[in-house]
């Protein structure tokens, strides 16, 4: 059963440590057959906040959810067509960042848009962060994605036993102690503990997607 995963990279910084440990996960994700994978990189983007002019509400029409023309009118359809999200972002003072925040503002027109309504419902969600220190504030930080998708009704999946409740979580200097390496820009790679949960992360997520897309077969 085919599986369409999307992979969204918070962070300003690319090539990074974030961008690492999210296409570590799709990596994972995509070794299964008949999984696709597509890496969305905010920071190349040109995203708009959302002005809650409620255009959405009453005058959305199919191809348009959203009356803001910029970068994110490409982005629509992604997320429309896959059957899982994955959200990455620092932890930016225990919570995501600003490029993500503005993204799932822009969700409103697929939460209450007069033609698009509730279409993330039912889809597959999780969230992946790294912080360069430990006890950095990973946890609140994945909690504050993982409750926009809660409330849109979407399934989330974290990386399963021995690992973050909430999420992925990956730490960019030695062991979480803080000590900077100048020649080392990708720290997360040697967090075997984090590059693990994203793997597993991004391969529950599938799994659930299947047996989701399953479940609605058998009851059609």
């Amino acid at each position: 059963m085919d599986v369409n995963v999307l992979g969204i990279c918070g962070s300003p910084i690319k090539g990074g440590n974030m961008e690492a440990m999210l296409k570590h996960a799709l990596e994972a994700a995509g070794a299964h057959q008949g999984v696709s994978t597509e890496l969305l990189h905010l920071a190349n983007l040109q995203i708009a906040d959302c002005r809650h002019c409620n255009w959405c509400l009453a005058k959305q029409e199919e191809g348009k959810p959203c009356i803001i023309d910029d970068d994110m009118q490409a982005v629509y359809s992604s997320i429309l067509q896959a059957d899982v999200l994955l959200l990455a972002t620092p932890a930016y003072a225990a919570r995501l960042s600003g490029y993500l925040a503005v993204f799932l503002d822009r969700f409103r027109c697929l939460v209450l848009g007069k033609h698009y309504r509730g279409s993330l419902g039912g889809k597959v969600g999780g969230a992946l962060t790294v912080a360069w220190l430990r006890n950095a504030g990973q946890e609140t930080t994945l909690l504050s994605v993982i409750s926009s998708l809660l409330m849109w009704g979407m399934i989330v999946v974290n990386p399963g036993p021995g690992t973050c409740q909430y999420g992925a979580t990956g730490l960019s200097s030695d062991v979480g102690t803080g000590k900077f390496d100048p020649k080392d820009r990708l720290g997360v790679l040697k967090d075997e503990m984090g590059m693990r949960a994203a793997a597993s992360l991004g391969e529950r997520s599938v799994e659930i997607a299947r047996l989701l897309k399953a479940g609605k077969q058998a009851l059609a």
